[in-house]
């Protein structure tokens, strides 16, 4: 079985990711693996607050919110990166962007050989409306992807 060197875990900042975490201190514990954390921040959209398109204003960006949720994300990902024992080195990573997209572009820029990430179980309607983000990360990766499931409901 090949051994995994290099292994890229997705997590949001949800009470669920601790399934995700708890697996994958686990797995890692006797490999000498490089353990990368990643949490993607979707853009923030504009705040119609105050703006009347009737008079020509335009929604703003209040960079703050960004900004903050930026900050919030990085001190998740050191509590994280600070319980994760065995790891040959642990590195974190924080985007912003489409989830999926940045995802997969950190495992290429990153050279990840797995990809580790939780699925939240949806089916049916649920599934078609919101789609499925390991589902979509499994089609499109180099590498494999793990994913676990994580059905907090």
């Amino acid at each position: 079985m090949k051994k995994f060197k290099r292994i890229l875990i997705a997590i949001d900042e949800s009470p669920c990711a601790t399934k995700v975490i708890d697996y994958t201190k686990n797995m890692i514990v006797h490999e000498e693996a490089s353990v990368a954390l990643l949490t993607v921040i979707p853009p923030t959209s504009p705040a119609s607050y105050g703006a009347d398109p009737l008079l020509g204003q335009q929604p703003i960006v209040v960079p703050e919110i960004t900004e903050a949720q930026q900050q919030s994300a990085e001190s998740y990902l050191h509590h994280i990166a600070e319980q994760i024992q065995g790891a040959k080195e642990v590195f974190s990573f924080t985007r912003i962007g489409s989830i999926k997209e940045e995802i997969l572009m950190q495992a290429e820029e990153w050279s990840a050989d797995l990809i580790i990430v939780g699925s939240n179980g949806r089916t049916g309607f649920d599934h078609f409306i919101s789609g499925n983000l390991s589902e979509a990360v499994i089609r499109k990766a180099s590498c494999p992807v793990l994913v676990i499931p994580i059905n907090c409901s």
